[in-house]
């Protein structure tokens, strides 16, 4: 099985078409699709979960207040998140 460095390394190396990579692109999106759904169904109100902010990299650990569609409202110490499900773990 290929590993996601390789992956990676054969994007960037400029071996695929414009389709290829559209082709690619769109099963991303759909097994991000997948993930969301599979982890919104995995929460319920007032389970203890943990996520880490991608563009601060910093980690909060809050309770679920409100599961929607995608996200996942969370209050933390710090305030209350909408956050994407795929980024939540148990904490």
């Amino acid at each position: 099985m290929i590993n996601a460095t390789e992956i990676r390394s054969a994007i960037v190396a400029g071996k695929f078409t414009v389709a290829e990579l559209e082709e690619i692109t769109q099963a991303v999106k759909f097994a991000r699709n997948q993930l969301s759904r599979k982890n919104v169904y995995s929460f319920r109100a007032g389970d203890l979960v943990k996520f880490t902010n991608p563009k601060t990299r910093v980690t909060f650990t809050g309770t679920v207040d409100r599961v929607k569609t995608k996200y996942v409202l969370v209050q933390t110490n710090q305030g209350r998140y909408n956050v994407p499900a795929v980024l939540l773990e148990s904490a």
